[in-house]
C-alpha cells in the first residue's frame, strides 16, 4: 500500500519514539489520515501511537482539537497559524508528547493566486521542544502526489523531532 521508503521511515519513527518512551498523535486535513495509516501499518505501533484526527472541515478543526474559528477566519485553514494551532491542539487534547498536523491544498481545485494547489503546511508540537511549522510548495503535480509528498515530509519532520 505504501512505498518502501515510507514504511522504512515509519518503522524508524516508531523505534525512535519507543526508545524515548514518547507518545504520538496526528491531526490531518488534506492527507485524510495517511500519516496515521502509514504509522499503523507497522506492527507494534500501538506502543507509541495514541491516535489521529482527520480534521478535514474547518468545524472539525475547531470542534475536535480546539483550533480557534477566528484564527481560521483570519488566516485561512491552509496557513502557518492554523497548522501550529492544530498540532498544539492535539497535544492539549490528548496529552501526548508529540503531535504532527497537516493542512494544505491537494487539488486539483481549491487553489488561488495566494494559496496555490500544492501548498501544504506541516506543524510539529512537542512537550519537549519549541513548535515548528514548515511551508511546502509541492506544485500542481496531482492530488495523490501532493498527499504522498506531504506524508513523506511529515515523517521526516517527526523523525527529526523524535531524535
Amino acid at each position: 500500500m505504501f512505498p518502501p521508503d515510507v514504511l522504512d521511515d515509519a518503522s524508524r519513527l516508531i523505534a525512535a519514539l519507543r526508545a524515548k518512551r514518547r507518545l504520538l498523535a496526528t491531526a490531518e486535513s488534506c492527507t485524510g489520515g495517511l500519516v496515521a495509516s502509514a504509522i499503523t501499518a507497522i506492527a507494534g505501533s500501538s506502543d507509541v501511537f495514541f491516535g489521529g484526527f482527520v480534521t478535514y472541515a474547518d468545524d472539525a478543526k475547531s470542534g475536535m482539537i480546539g483550533v480557534d474559528s477566528g484564527l481560521i477566519q483570519r488566516h485561512g485553514a491552509v496557513s502557518e497559524a492554523v497548522a501550529h494551532a492544530m498540532a498544539d491542539g492535539v497535544v492539549r487534547t490528548t496529552g501526548v508528547d508529540l503531535a504532527v498536523s497537516i493542512t494544505g491544498i491537494a487539488g486539483p481545485g481549491g487553489g488561488s493566486p495566494h494559496k496555490p494547489v500544492g501548498l501544504v503546511y506541516i506543524g510539529i508540537a512537542s512537550v519537549f521542544d519549541a513548535p515548528l511549522v514548515e511551508r511546502h510548495m509541492f506544485g500542481e503535480v496531482g492530488r495523490d502526489e501532493v498527499r504522498l509528498a506531504s506524508l513523506r515530509a511529515a515523517l521526516r519532520m517527526l523523525l527529526e523531532a523524535a531524535a
